[in-house]
């Protein structure tokens, strides 16, 4: 027999019980349908503060995360750019960021995203898990629920007023939004993961730092979960696949060689070879944005919507920062205080927005290479190329196609990319050059505040709640979040 609830949240990673715990605390029915059964293996190791101490601690969430003992992050360590020597930046730097807002975590996603979850059934979220979304209920006008089949292959439906398809990368359903998936064909990658016990760490106060590392063949993450476990990966192009086809172990510990820093950190390292780490893995990370993030009765957040290469550790951000937009809209259309075309333009034009920067950010660092002769590093200066295809695509992901300015209105796109690219590069130089630990350089870049701004802005927002600067909106016309943080209002 059809159910019938407000909404249907399709997957339960970090976007999907995020955005379900939202709808909940607005006091509608919410059933969240994960085709597996927690906990599981995840990447995106690495948390933001705008992620800890923004939208978690809007859900009620953070406290429990506290608890978990998991890695704090005060930064990041990078071996990246002209320099030979490692630099680091710290969050703390940022006014907006500093004191007890000054760190993230490096979390294993297993027990991450079981905490949310569990976290979202507390809050009164309907959780079934080993359900998996077949289909949706389209009558044309709109999406009306989905089709789904449980552990035991019975067949089921449930009708509803709104589906998010929270579902990852390899989501079934996200075309039924219309949506067409575009890929960046400048950042394609693969990465080859692996997890090590006993690798070493960054010196004190940055041991929880993640380190990435620029080597001719690609770029490493090295990731301190515990005190002894580590994640560490390498990314190569997709069209030096082979680097790391055949024998895995023998492909990673050829790019290991290749790396000095790394093969220095993993010298008295064993590589995990048991359980749900001792796996290698291979994932494909394209960067791509959909043509639509939501259509009548239907939202897309997360990997479902789009993903941007993982060097700035925007993943879980990104998917729960985009579960925060959706829910504001979801909740303020249910209460019949915003129509449903403001309300979701709202939330396709800050989520386009978002990615954009950070897309830009992306290729920014990607321009910052120590050796012009690397396959890799020239296949990444995008920002040398006047490719239509690099502009059409630069376009998408910066939000022009959605009515949002993110690029300037003269001048082509790569040009403004080329600005902003050289402005980093010199204020990294400058940090390098005087031998700080004081980022100040950099986070006087404009493309830096752009990354940072709109998650320090909800972090602030959260944190001081009335005390908090009052919140002006993002476009011309546009909206402000509500006083509680679940809703959109019109500025008075």
């Amino acid at each position: 027999m059809d159910e019938e609830t407000d909404v249907v949240v399709v997957g339960g990673g970090p976007g999907g019980s995020t955005l379900a715990t939202l709808i909940a605390m607005r006091g509608h029915s919410v059933v969240l349908l994960e085709k597996e059964k927690f906990p599981r293996w995840q990447i995106g190791e690495s948390l933001l503060p705008a992620t800890v101490h923004g939208v978690c601690r809007l859900t009620g969430v953070a406290d429990e995360l506290a608890k978990a003992g998991f890695t704090k992050k005060r930064g990041g360590t990078q071996r990246w750019g002209a320099n030979p020597e490692p630099w680091t930046f710290a969050f703390s730097v940022s006014p907006k960021m500093a004191g007890e807002t000054s760190y993230a975590y490096q979390v294993e996603r297993s027990k991450f995203d079981q905490i949310l979850l569990n976290h979202a059934r507390h809050m009164g979220v309907d959780v079934r898990e080993q359900h998996t979304v077949t289909d949706v209920i389209d009558d044309e006008d709109r999406i009306r629920g989905v089709h789904y089949t449980d552990a035991a292959g019975s067949e089921g439906a449930i009708r509803a007023k709104y589906v998010v398809d929270a579902s990852g990368n390899r989501s079934r359903i996200y075309q039924r939004a219309g949506a067409t998936r575009q890929y960046s064909e400048f950042f394609r990658s693969l990465a080859l993961i692996s997890y090590w016990e006993g690798g070493k760490r960054l010196p004190e106060p940055n041991s929880g730092n993640i380190l990435s590392c620029a080597f001719d063949s690609g770029w490493f993450w090295y990731i301190p979960l515990t005190p002894t476990l580590t994640s560490v990966g390498a990314v190569v192009r997709h069209d030096q696949a082979a680097k790391i086809q055949g024998d895995p172990e023998k492909a990673l510990r050829a790019l290991i060689a290749e790396c000095p820093l790394i093969s220095e950190y993993l010298r008295d390292a064993k590589r995990v070879t048991e359980g749900e780490y001792g796996e290698f893995r291979v994932r494909k990370d394209y960067s791509y944005a959909n043509t639509t993030f939501w259509r009548p009765g239907m939202a897309l957040v997360g990997d479902a919507a789009c993903f941007v290469d993982p060097i700035f550790s925007s993943g879980v951000h990104l998917a729960t920062y985009g579960a925060l937009l959706a829910a504001r809209s979801i909740n303020s259309v249910l209460a019949g205080t915003v129509d449903e075309d403001i309300a979701f333009r709202e939330f396709e034009q800050r989520y386009r927005r978002e990615f954009g920067v950070y897309y830009e950010f992306l290729v920014a660092f990607y321009d910052l290479n120590v050796n012009e002769d690397s396959y890799f590093w020239s296949a990444k200066k995008v920002t040398k190329t006047t490719s239509s295809d690099l502009e059409s695509f630069v376009e998408l992901v910066g939000g022009v196609s959605s009515g949002e300015s993110v690029l300037p209105a003269d001048g082509a796109p790569v040009d403004h990319y080329k600005r902003r690219s050289g402005e980093f590069a010199s204020a990294v130089d400058e940090l390098v050059a005087n031998n700080e630990q004081s980022m100040v350089p950099i986070i006087k870049s404009s493309i830096v505040k752009s990354a940072m701004q709109e998650g320090a802005k909800e972090q602030s927002r959260v944190m001081l709640g009335e005390d908090a600067e009052p919140e002006t909106p993002l476009f011309d016309g546009g909206l402000i979040a509500s006083s509680d943080g679940l809703g959109w209002s019109r500025p008075a």
